[in-house]
């Protein structure tokens, strides 16, 4: 499994536009691997996909970093109603530092 991840990135708008450049630009993405799902409703999820820079309280200290492997540890986060997900690597902090699509 690989994934395009971008640091700090604003919102889910923005998550897609940079990744749909990356990927027209040839980037192939990191190897990742899951760690945990949250599942959300809709209304959840899109205030969660409004501002990355929030603080969640279903982030961990423990939630992110890289593997021995070398993969991209991560949450995904998923919208129960429409099956839409974010990857998120916190990189030990309470927001979503990182984050990506699955490609």
């Amino acid at each position: 499994m690989r994934a395009l991840f971008g640091r700090k990135v604003c919102d889910l708008k923005e998550l897609r536009e940079l990744t749909h450049q990356a990927i027209k630009d040839g980037q192939n993405g990191q190897p990742y691997t899951i760690t945990r799902e949250v599942i959300l409703k809709d209304e959840e999820f899109r205030n969660f996909a409004e501002d990355f820079f929030k603080d969640q309280d279903w982030i961990t200290a423990e939630d992110g970093g890289v593997n021995q492997e070398g993969e991209v540890r991560c949450i995904r986060v998923v919208n129960i109603d429409t099956g839409e997900k974010v990857l998120v690597n916190t990189e030990g902090y309470s927001y979503p530092r990182y984050t990506g699509l699955e490609i």
